[in-house]
């Protein structure tokens, strides 16, 4: 995997350091940052099952699946250019957040929501 934008690292568990990233989505993450032409910080990617956060869940969301990413938001036009261009792209999952967008590639119909 060839990433132009992003270091694999960047996406490790922030609980166990561990990172099952699936290559087809930093694939498609890597040309979301192209296409919005503006550098991304990463501050949530890969969660492993025991990360507090899945743990508080029923099942494993899609970050500890290896398809999702939380991008660092600082304006409203960085958000919805990342919104933009995640949709055109084909990202099934959207979180908006006033800090962070959520994306990932879910195998559900497309769905965006709000924190």
């Amino acid at each position: 995997m060839n990433l132009k934008y992003f270091d694999l690292d960047e996406f490790d568990c922030q609980f166990t350091g561990e990172n099952r990233m699936e290559a087809e989505f930093l694939e498609k993450l890597d040309q979301l940052r192209h296409e919005c032409g503006f550098p991304f910080v990463i501050t949530s990617g890969y969660r492993s099952a025991t990360h507090p956060a899945e743990e508080k869940k029923d099942k494993p969301g899609t970050h500890s699946q290896g398809i999702a990413a939380d991008i660092k938001i600082t304006n409203g036009g960085a958000r919805y250019t990342i919104i933009e261009r995640a949709l055109e792209l084909g990202f099934t999952g959207i979180g908006v957040a006033e800090t962070f967008v959520h994306v990932d590639t879910r195998g559900t119909p497309p769905v965006i929501w709000t924190y």
